[in-house]
């Protein structure tokens, strides 16, 4: 997926991105084990903004919490900022800019290995007890963080929709124009939700007047970065490549919420 020509890593990995279940912490180990084996930054960072935002149980959720329409909205955003950011990083790139983007080279989770030919993969996990054994216990500890972070947020939801009141939202993300989508991924940048947890708290939102494009934007914004992921990753690659991460973040949080709003408008 990673060799090829540059259209179509780039694609390729904002597909994979938008199929995989990582946070914006989770993704960066994966991150560093990609740069460090030589994996190209255009790709990776196709795969790496469009990643935490979707995966196949977050749209189902999204669609039981929002609605399908804000689902596939949300999809398409994701896949979206992952070509555009990769496509952007290319052509700096090719420009000059963005010249080996780790600061250190000696690490890694590949132990500074290099790409090689994968070895097959073996699909039959159930044939062996050793994998059955550990798809089991992924499964038990997937439901039980599922449980946690939802509980967690319609527990929130309700707090929030007791306590403040509706004109204050209404007045700070809801109406027309660019103000509240544009607040809403300032908010949503530095913010450490999870995003499953936040889809309840953003329905909340919507229900007491949040515009759709501002509550498009926040989870958006919030699912690509952090300030514990922004943290990890300006450790990790050079100053200008974190720029590059948190230009695109919100340059695609902004455009998500303003292409969602223009549709709801429209629709």
């Amino acid at each position: 997926m990673f060799n090829g020509a540059p259209a179509i890593m780039i694609g390729l990995g904002a597909l994979a991105g938008g199929l995989s279940p990582f946070c914006s912490c989770g993704v960066i180990p994966l991150i560093a084990a990609l740069l460090t084996m030589g994996v190209p930054l255009p790709a990776v960072m196709a795969f790496w903004l469009s990643s935490p935002i979707m995966d196949p149980s977050m749209f189902v959720l999204t669609a039981g919490v929002l609605g399908l329409e804000f689902a596939v909205a949300k999809t398409l955003a994701a896949l979206g900022l992952g070509v555009f950011g990769g496509t952007v990083v290319h052509l700096l790139m090719k420009g000059g800019a963005l010249v080996d983007p780790l600061r250190d080279r000696r690490g890694g989770g590949c132990g500074g290995a290099w790409i090689r030919a994968p070895k097959p993969v073996v699909w039959r996990f159930w044939a062996e007890p050793d994998r059955r054994t550990t798809f089991g216990r992924t499964a038990l500890s997937t439901t039980l963080f599922l449980a946690m972070w939802l509980t967690l947020a319609f527990l929130l939801e309700s707090l929030m929709l007791a306590w403040i009141p509706a004109e204050t939202v209404t007045a700070t993300l809801g109406g027309e124009g660019l103000l509240p989508i544009a607040t809403a991924t300032l908010v949503g940048v530095p913010a450490y939700l999870n995003g499953y947890a936040a889809l309840p708290l953003v329905g909340g939102l919507v229900g007491q007047g949040m515009a759709p494009g501002a509550g498009m934007a926040f989870l958006v914004a919030g699912g690509v970065t952090s300030i514990p992921a922004a943290m990890a990753v300006w450790a990790l690659v050079r100053p200008k490549v974190f720029t590059a991460y948190i230009g695109l973040s919100l340059v695609g949080a902004l455009a998500s919420g303003v292409l969602f709003q223009l549709w709801s408008a429209l629709t």
